[in-house]
């Protein structure tokens, strides 16, 4: 960061400490919330209201908790700025995660007020994370954010309309309620693909090339990855509000092609990346959650893409069931699960010793981990669609014992750190 010093310009250090334990604790809240999400997938039907459940911990929970707290650490950080002061970083989390548990308890214990309030709690969160996204890239020494931060934008507006939606379902707006068969299906992908998948797909164009050690590309691969799956979830929406196939087949057509371009993209980049010499567990793990998470993506956009193309605005259509095994534990689940591999030793708390202990033990069992979500994903992306039970169950055991062994590692790998920390006198390290 540079100030100015009697008209002379000097370099001081970008003060990181705060917003590194704002980054940590949000990966640890949302890794809790994975975790209840596989818990959820277990109770009877009656309790977690078919699949909806265990889809608003992992995607409300986990996945927005972990945005909350990393989108506006990596802003900052691809922006060389001070980040914003740590209270609103704190409180964009809290109130995220706090709404997300409201809404459920709320929802499935019928009290539509304590959800509507959650709903307002994980509004005002987004808010807060768009400020402090937003903020570090518009300083004036800051550098332009590109790519990212369009991205990053077009997804926080998306979800403050597609959480606004739901909020007035819960809150009880008589417009919405009778609109709600069609608002649903755009309410789902305005979370699901226009929040969810364009933030993870928009880091991953800096974030992918340095896990892999490679160089980050500036191509048109990267600028159509954004706008296809911003564009086409603008128009999947709006086309199930409207009741308009072709709105919601172009829309389907372009997300399609945002994720092909990600796909490209990795295909581009992996041919620059280092060969590692060591550590080569953690590396593997990391790098091959990513190329896993971004293969399901393929598969989830391609399922999704196959059934609106055929049924255009029909709400039954956009049903989770065919796609909740490639996007849900494959796309999120993986791609939240490497990079936090990825970034508890880069940047979570600890002296270089502990960081060293941290990457071997998350490099423990790395092929078996990945080998084994991957053969679960498999099982459940053909299970849940086709009904087969055993595949289901058997999905579920490999799935959820390898990410489950994933998030135990990680929770061992941030103790580490945290014991380095407090014997070396600083947790924020």
């Amino acid at each position: 960061m540079i100030q100015l010093d009697s008209g002379r310009a000097r370099r001081t250090a970008v003060d990181r400490r705060a917003d590194r334990l704002v980054a940590m604790a949000a990966i640890a809240a949302a890794l809790a919330f994975l975790c209840a999400a596989a818990v959820a997938a277990f109770l009877p039907a009656s309790l977690r209201l078919g699949t909806w459940l265990p889809l608003h911990l992992a995607l409300a929970g986990g996945a927005t908790t972990a945005i909350a707290g990393m989108m506006p650490f990596f802003s900052a950080a691809f922006a060389t700025t001070q980040p914003v002061d740590a209270r609103v970083r704190w409180a964009s989390v809290t109130a995220v995660a706090l709404g997300a548990l409201l809404i459920a308890a709320g929802y499935v214990a019928g009290n539509l007020w304590l959800a509507a309030a959650g709903g307002s709690a994980f509004l005002a969160g987004i808010v807060l994370t768009a400020y402090a996204t937003i903020v570090p890239v518009r300083r004036p020494l800051a550098r332009a954010g590109g790519v990212v931060t369009l991205g990053y934008a077009a997804a926080l507006l998306l979800v403050a309309v597609g959480a606004l939606l739901a909020t007035l379902f819960l809150a009880g707006v008589t417009p919405v309620l009778q609109a709600w068969g069609n608002l649903r299906p755009a309410h789902a992908w305005l979370n699901l693909v226009g929040f969810v998948s364009l933030v993870i797909a928009t880091t991953l164009l800096h974030f992918f090339p340095t896990v892999i050690g490679a160089r980050i590309l500036r191509v048109p691969s990267a600028y159509l990855t954004v706008l296809g799956l911003a564009i086409g979830t603008i128009l999947v929406a709006l086309g199930f509000t409207v009741r308009s196939d072709w709105l919601v087949r172009a829309g389907a057509l372009a997300v399609f092609v945002g994720a092909l371009a990600l796909a490209v993209y990795a295909g581009q980049t992996w041919r620059t990346k280092s060969t590692w010499t060591g550590d080569v567990g953690w590396h593997r793990f990391a790098m091959g959650g990513l190329l896993s998470a971004i293969a399901w993506f393929e598969v989830g956009a391609l399922v999704a893409t196959i059934r609106l193309m055929a049924a255009g605005a029909d709400p039954a259509a956009a049903t989770a069931t065919a796609i909740l095994g490639p996007m849900v534990p494959g796309w999120v689940g993986l791609a939240v699960l490497a990079s936090a591999s990825h970034l508890v030793p880069a940047v979570g708390p600890g002296d270089p010793a502990a960081h060293a202990r941290q990457r071997q033990l998350l490099g423990r069992g790395a092929d078996v981990r990945l080998l084994a979500a991957d053969a679960g994903i498999a099982a459940l992306a053909l299970g849940l669609p086709l009904g087969i039970h055993a595949l289901i169950v058997a999905g579920l055991a490999l799935a959820g014992l390898s990410l489950g062994g994933t998030v135990v590692l990680l929770v061992a790998a941030v103790a580490t750190g945290l014991r380095s920390a407090r014997e070396g006198g600083n947790l924020v390290a």
